[in-house]
């Protein structure tokens, strides 16, 4: 495949940006929907990094319309925010190439101001905030935890605030959440952010990854008051997966995630700085761990996802 980066999209007048986020570029498509374009910079630490990771975009794309299709199975009153794979019609052909399989329809919705987190194990921000108060997002937890084990008594919701760009999300407590969703709001979003981690916990378990943690973003239809997925699903991006072959516990995992590039720059001291560019290893690692997490989830190769005419129909198929 070729190794061409897409780190920013143009629709020129074709239709209007909305927003530019750290990974993916928005534009209206007509009032009810957006066209999400995932491009392949990477960001760690709230910054975007200078270069980006080759096939990310649409890497990640076909990874959550696959999830997407693996929990509306298992669920079957799950509502998404995905429409369609197909470009829309406005968008002249010369334009066309670099949005397929890296762009989504999606519905537009009101969005809630909060990061649905939910962590199996306990790693990253969690662990250090446990050596030092024995809590996780202030919940008290059991003592005599060790690094990267599992929840004794089974996932935690663990939510942040959902920051505006440039600035930096915060964990918060559940009861936070309740502040500033609502109370009917933020309950159905807890136990649905606890059920679809379950199950895709388990579906991932079979083959071979562990989801040591992970993000869920929703939004709200209006018009019939119901809880819908959006954003981004289950991705290297958005979740911690590690080899469920190598997992030991008392020690950091190996992973299958941008938990490399995050070690990459924490060990350079460039944790948080802007302007930083990788090193063609650093890229080369990355993208080959989010090709395998992409190829064991979805049981089947990168090349023929990226090559697909129809990757929607290869994609929804993959896991059946």
């Amino acid at each position: 495949m070729p190794d061409a980066v897409v780190k920013h999209s143009d629709l020129g007048a074709a239709l209007p940006l909305v927003a530019r986020g750290k990974v993916r570029d928005l534009y209206a498509v007509d009032d009810h929907t957006l066209l999400f374009v995932a491009t392949d910079r990477i960001s760690a630490y709230d910054v975007i990094l200078e270069n980006g990771i080759p096939h990310k975009g649409s890497l990640l794309t076909l990874l959550s319309v696959h999830w997407f299709s693996v929990l509306s199975s298992s669920l079957p009153t799950l509502r998404t925010h995905l429409v369609s794979l197909e470009i829309p019609s406005v968008i002249p052909s010369e334009l066309r190439g670099p949005l397929r399989n890296r762009s989504m329809q999606v519905r537009k919705l009101q969005i809630f101001p909060i990061e649905a987190i939910v962590r199996g194990y306990i790693t990253g921000s969690a662990w250090k905030e446990y050596q030092t108060r024995g809590t996780v997002h202030g919940i008290p937890v059991p003592d005599g935890l060790q690094e990267s084990q599992e929840f004794p008594g089974g996932p935690l919701y663990t939510p942040s605030t959902k920051a505006e760009a440039g600035e930096n999300d915060e964990n918060i407590h559940p009861s936070k959440a309740i502040e500033l969703v609502g109370e009917k709001y933020a309950s159905q979003i807890e136990q649905l952010s606890l059920t679809l981690y379950k199950t895709a916990r388990d579906y991932a378990r079979e083959r071979g990854i562990i989801i040591a943690d992970t993000k869920f973003e929703f939004g709200l239809d209006a018009a019939t008051d119901e809880i819908v997925l959006v954003d981004e699903v289950l991705t290297p991006d958005s979740s911690r997966f590690w080899p469920a072959s190598r997992y030991h516990i008392g020690a950091a995992q190996e992973s299958f995630d941008k938990q490399y590039v995050r070690d990459w720059l924490t060990a350079n001291g460039l944790k948080g700085q802007a302007g930083v560019s990788m090193p063609e290893e650093v890229i080369e690692k990355t993208e080959a761990k989010y090709r395998e997490a992409f190829e064991r989830l979805v049981g089947r190769t990168c090349d023929d996802a990226l090559l697909s005419h129809d990757a929607s129909s290869y994609i929804a198929t993959a896991h059946v």
